[in-house]
């Protein structure tokens, strides 16, 4: 079979059947394992899309996790030290890149124990929502891998009988 990906990913089902090299189909049953393996490619490209989607997502929570851990040393130091603590240039840009919310009491970027908590919470509700669309992202993988396994069944399946019907003629002829 031939690589199915365009531009844009996605190829329609005539296409993807004009690509195919399965030999006449003039039996039904040929024919509907034909399409079958169509669509079993297009779920395949679109479990793939979604798997790129997740480790993007999945690495973004790495990021996340380390600006969480990076801002609780941040607010563990204001609170030994019973000083502000300034946030580092990179965690402001992170902040701001995402538009998140962060104190900007002062119009600084001192912040004192309680506005880290603060910061700390708005990075926390961003890694849940991240979270939330990893889970969304993994069932859909999982539709798309049980539809994948259906219509590669189907079309087995099709194949099979295309092949006892020719063999029963071949026997009885």
């Amino acid at each position: 079979m031939t690589e199915v990906n365009n531009t844009s990913g996605q190829l329609s089902v005539s296409q993807i059947l004009a690509d195919m090299d399965l030999g006449p189909a003039d039996s039904i049953q040929f024919a509907f394992a034909k399409l079958q393996l169509a669509q079993s490619m297009i779920c395949k490209n679109n479990a793939e899309q979604f798997l790129k989607q997740i480790e993007e997502t999945q690495a973004e929570q790495t990021k996340a996790a380390e600006m969480i851990s990076k801002a609780r040393a941040l607010q563990q130091e204001a609170k030994n030290k019973d000083e502000c603590v300034a946030m580092p240039a990179d965690m402001v840009a992170y902040f701001k890149e995402r538009n998140l919310s962060f104190d900007t009491a002062g119009e600084d970027d001192l912040h004192t124990f309680e506005e880290w908590t603060y910061n700390i919470q708005s990075l926390t509700n961003y890694q849940e929502s991240i979270n939330n669309t990893t889970q969304t992202k993994m069932v859909y993988l999982q539709d798309m891998i049980s539809q994948y396994n259906s219509y590669l069944q189907g079309a087995m399946s099709a194949i099979q009988k295309a092949t006892t019907v020719l063999e029963r003629i071949a026997t009885s002829a």
